[in-house]
């Protein structure tokens, strides 16, 4: 319920465009708060990618900038920019102005960058010489162009396109040798999909008095006028709308220079991802289904393929009955292919394998207790180095694909959230509590760093931070559970304040000192006066399979054993004080709040976000209604399963509900469903509860993390505001803050 978008805000004051000045060699007193509007002063860091020869960095930032035409709004704009690792230069940026700019990708040479802008709300590719010159438009392609990636001999760029069905069907320049899928579209009384007519057939005019062959294409124009939605697929939610209509993603390929053709190299009623050069740069590696006589939303598996440069000479590399296969990145030398993997149902996560391509089948997966992710090759071939979340930070790691040795480069108490790797140095984001996002240079092993950006550091060198500090607790299981306290930014000696316990969704997300999302928003609650408790419950991701596996059919009880525990452990400090608690949580935190609010009566006020709230109705309404089976083994008309879901959901237990509870959901949130929401405030409200209910207009699953600025300021506020209703009163004395 998580799951990498662009929305508007404005305040009164530019904060965004402040920064603090300082002398050379002057310090600034750390005395000023966080405040909720320097959410639209972070600088969110991205890819990292080294040119050829080593020596300079290219890298993405993504600011929240004033609209141009909408009053008291906000942009989210993301640019490239250029450091020369070698003169030590400042950073310098690469492109400017209304549209974003990202996927930028070397060429060979190093002389020139590919990157991606849309162009009429269409992604189109751009070549932007380096060493000068202004950047072109490569492609004005009606279907769009994406992910460039630059052939060994900087002569052409593989892309990939989205397209309907209908595209695909309609369009005969595409290339598509077939007018029909081999899979059913599962249309009712078309087994065979006759319903489709072929290529150069009279189509007949609509007319509702007409035939039945009339009638159907009278209907099928109220579709294309969007009068009507037919759904006959599984999986028809989308995050924010529904999708009736499949999408596939192609492969394509383009020469770069101008009057340059874009022409298909991948066709049909399937998906084709990943796409990569190999070494000879005669044939790409991509990604696709499993089984072409299945309907895509059915199929679960994934294989990997290679194929000629034209699209001819289809080769299967990676399959396995009832596996994943994703991810496949070359070696440089092209001798071997690592990829990730993992069985395609049940809960899992992405397990590190290799495949020689010089003879042989490689090593056997490597035996890492982690989800690797961000693979990246040395230049030399001889490690894979990759980030995973652990423990509370997002380590940088390297293994040897010929032992399968796994070495870890960066502690826990920060994150590396996008790097790369030349001959003798490592350029990476790093993420802590002390600045979220800057670019930082060291060894290959990291033994030493140097930041190279104060993309963040200016504006807060003025800010007073809370820094969290890291416990234990051993739950009922005999697991190990990690869990952080902020005090208070400003807390006085012998002051008491309210605490706030702050959970995460997922439930396989991981929070710590090195995952970026909530820095802001607890370092604000912390600058107001609230200490903040967080924790990695069971479920969580981050301390291997057995854990993530432990709220199996458990999604209540033993989560919040492990959140209460260190709730309680927290509230134990002379600075809380524990008649003033309060808790929130959003998606599958939204569920656990009121699953909590429902069994323990310590918190004084509550607020349960864009939550899941009762699994049978969230089965049917939200597209990660996958949960439901894979967490609890079922489906609800599968015998002994209704016991299990209604045991399980936090709407069994809404009338033992007595604390004070504000609900949130964005009004276009299809991940988990806004009903699940309408459920419980009409409940509460019935039993005469102390409910309020806020929606968000537009709003996504996805509203605290990149959605429209000024609703997720609103929901910043909304929260401290209810919190402020229960527990804003003056502080009591204690004996101290320690």
């Amino acid at each position: 319920m998580r799951s990498p978008t662009a929305s508007k805000f404005r305040l009164t004051l530019l904060l965004g465009c402040l920064s603090v000045g300082l002398a050379p060699g002057q310090n600034a007193p750390a005395s000023e708060k966080i405040q909720v509007t320097d959410l639209t002063r972070i600088r969110q860091l991205g890819p990292v990618l080294l040119s050829p020869d080593g020596t300079r960095v290219l890298y993405s930032v993504t600011s929240i900038v004033p609209a141009e035409d909408h009053r008291e709004e906000y942009d989210y704009r993301t640019q490239l920019y250029l450091r020369n690792l070698s003169t030590g230069s400042a950073s310098v940026a690469l492109t400017q102005g209304r549209e974003s700019s990202r996927q930028a990708a070397w060429s060979p040479d190093g002389r020139r960058i590919a990157f991606v802008r849309n162009v009429k709300d269409k992604p189109q590719l751009f070549i932007l010489p380096i060493d000068g010159g202004e950047a072109y438009q490569l492609t004005d392609w009606k279907y769009g162009a994406s992910n460039p990636q630059w052939s060994p001999d900087g002569r052409r760029l593989l892309f990939s396109t989205t397209l309907t069905f209908s595209q695909l069907q309609k369009d005969s320049l595409l290339g598509t040798t077939a007018t029909k899928p081999a899979w059913s579209l599962e249309k009712p009384g078309f087994a065979g999909n006759d319903q489709l007519r072929s290529k150069g057939s009279t189509a007949p005019k609509p007319n509702p008095d007409g035939t039945l062959e009339e009638i159907r294409a009278y209907l099928d124009q109220d579709v294309a006028d969007k009068k009507a939605k037919v759904i006959n697929r599984l999986n028809f939610l989308g995050e924010a709308t529904t999708a009736a209509e499949i999408e596939f993603n192609h492969l394509g390929v383009t020469e770069v220079g101008e009057g340059a053709k874009p022409r298909l190299l991948t066709s049909g009623f399937y998906s084709f991802n990943g796409g990569s050069w190999m070494a000879d740069g005669q044939r790409v590696c991509y990604v696709t289904g499993g089984d072409t006589l299945t309907h895509p939303d059915r199929d679960r598996e994934n294989t990997v393929w290679v194929m000629n440069a034209d699209g001819s000479g289809k080769q299967l590399l990676l399959a396995e009955k009832g596996r994943r296969y994703y991810n496949p990145l070359l070696s440089p030398d092209g001798k071997t292919l690592a990829f990730l993997t993992n069985p395609s149902e049940g809960i899992h996560f992405g397990q590190l394998g290799f495949r020689s391509l010089a003879g042989g089948t490689g090593t056997p997966l490597v035996a890492f207790d982690r989800a690797p992710g961000n693979l990246t090759w040395s230049r030399d071939s001889r490690f894979l180095y990759f980030t995973c979340p652990s423990n509370g930070g997002f380590p940088l790691h390297r293994v040897n694909p010929k032992t399968g040795q796994v070495e870890r480069l960066t502690d826990f108490d920060s994150g590396v959230s996008g790097f790369d790797v030349a001959r003798d140095k490592v350029v990476f984001v790093k993420n802590e509590v002390a600045n979220p996002y800057e670019l930082f240079q060291g060894d290959l092993l990291l033994k030493k760093s140097t930041r190279l950006t104060r993309h963040n550091a200016d504006w807060l060198a003025g800010k007073k931070l809370s820094f969290p500090e890291k416990r234990t607790y051993a739950n009922a299981k005999g697991q190990t559970v990690e869990y952080w306290i902020m005090k208070p930014t400003f807390g006085k000696e012998g002051e008491r304040h309210p605490l706030l316990l702050n959970m995460h969704g997922g439930p396989t997300a991981m929070w710590g000192p090195g995952e970026v999302s909530t820095w802001h928003e607890h370092q604000y609650f912390a600058a107001q006066g609230y200490g903040v408790v967080y924790a990695n419950p069971r479920g969580s991701g981050g301390y291997g399979l057995e854990f993530q596996r432990a709220n199996y059919r458990d999604w209540g009880n033993g989560p919040t054993e492990d959140v209460l525990a260190a709730a309680t452990d927290a509230a134990k400090a002379a600075w809380v004080d524990t008649s003033r608690q309060v808790i929130t949580g959003g998606s599958y935190a939204g569920y656990l709040t009121a699953w909590i609010v429902g069994h323990d009566s310590r918190f004084k006020a509550a607020f349960a976000q864009r939550g899941v709230y009762e699994l049978t109705t969230f089965m049917g309404e939200a597209n990660a209604w996958s949960l439901v089976p894979n967490y609890f083994g079922g489906y609800p008309w599968q015998e002994g399963l209704p016991a299990v879901l209604d045991g399980n959901s936090p709407y069994t237990f809404v009338d033992r509900v007595r604390t004070p509870l504000l609900i949130k959901h964005g009004e276009n949130d299809l991940r988990t469903g806004v009903s699940q929401s309408e459920m419980l405030y009409k409940s509460l409200k019935i039993l005469g509860r102390e409910v309020e209910y806020v929606r968000m207009p537009g709003a996504t699953h996805e509203l605290s993390r990149t959605g429209n600025v000024r609703q997720r300021i609103d929901r910043m506020l909304r929260m401290y505001e209810f919190f402020e209703r229960y527990v804003g009163k003056k502080e009591a004395k204690a004996t101290g803050m320690k």
